[in-house]
């Protein structure tokens, strides 16, 4: 164990050191700090009152992340990690192109439905809309890459194209922004069509909507393309 670690360890509480509540602290940390980074912005929000908020000696997010980038990383990482393991094997390929299409949309869809984690999640894209971050990009590139990689592959096949092309990587940002804009302009819909998200069964319904769109947009670049 690093000195510094060492240091910090003991000076927190006994217990603290317990795997179970160790991880307890990890995960409060990771909450807190997912609400202050939303509402201030990565720069404003300083560990200590992230750490008073969270309940936790001042140390602990060293101890815990190394440092307030990486109490960050952990933030932007915690609704991607769940999103990802949802993404499991879209791109197989013996899977028909509307299962395909309707696995990789869901797991973009579902996580809006989780209202309290889905607000603070887009306030943090927001904001890194106008200040970004190189922990993001990093995140981005580890996590989101690889998706659109598959997302990008898989089309290349259904449309019958021998390489990937600007083509392709358009389309699935076209087939990714239709989902997103459910969580991006949710304050809209709330005004502009009150039912469409509300009640048992509508997430269901627009996803299923959102895979006809899909297949649609599939086609349209397959017929482009023999037209060519």
């Amino acid at each position: 164990m690093k000195i510094n670690q060492a240091l910090d360890l003991g000076s927190m509480p006994p217990d603290e050191a317990a795997p179970s509540k160790g991880e307890r602290a990890r995960e409060r940390l990771i909450e807190v700090a997912s609400r202050m980074f939303a509402d201030k912005g990565f720069a404003k929000a300083s560990t200590r009152e992230i750490c008073l908020a969270a309940g936790q000696n001042v140390a602990a997010i060293h101890y815990y992340f190394g440092d307030k980038a990486g109490l960050y990383r952990a933030v932007l990482e915690r609704p991607l990690e769940s999103m990802v393991a949802v993404f499991t094997e879209f791109d197989a390929p013996d899977l028909p192109l509307d299962q395909a299409l309707r696995l990789f949309m869901s797991a973009l869809l579902y996580p809006w439905g989780q209202e309290e984690q889905a607000e603070w999640c887009l306030r943090l894209h927001l904001r890194e809309m106008i200040e970004p971050t190189h922990e993001y990009k990093d995140v981005i590139a580890q996590h989101v890459l690889p998706l659109h990689t598959k997302l990008v592959e898989l089309l290349a096949r259904h449309v019958g194209a021998r390489q990937v092309d600007d083509a392709l990587h358009q389309l699935a940002f076209a087939l990714a922004a239709m989902v997103h804009d459910y969580g991006m302009s949710r304050e809209f819909m709330a005004v502009l069509a009150p039912s469409l998200l509300k009640g048992e069964g509508a997430l269901d319904r627009v996803l299923t909507r959102l895979v006809g769109y899909g297949l649609a947009l599939v086609e349209h670049e397959r017929r482009q393309r023999q037209s060519n």
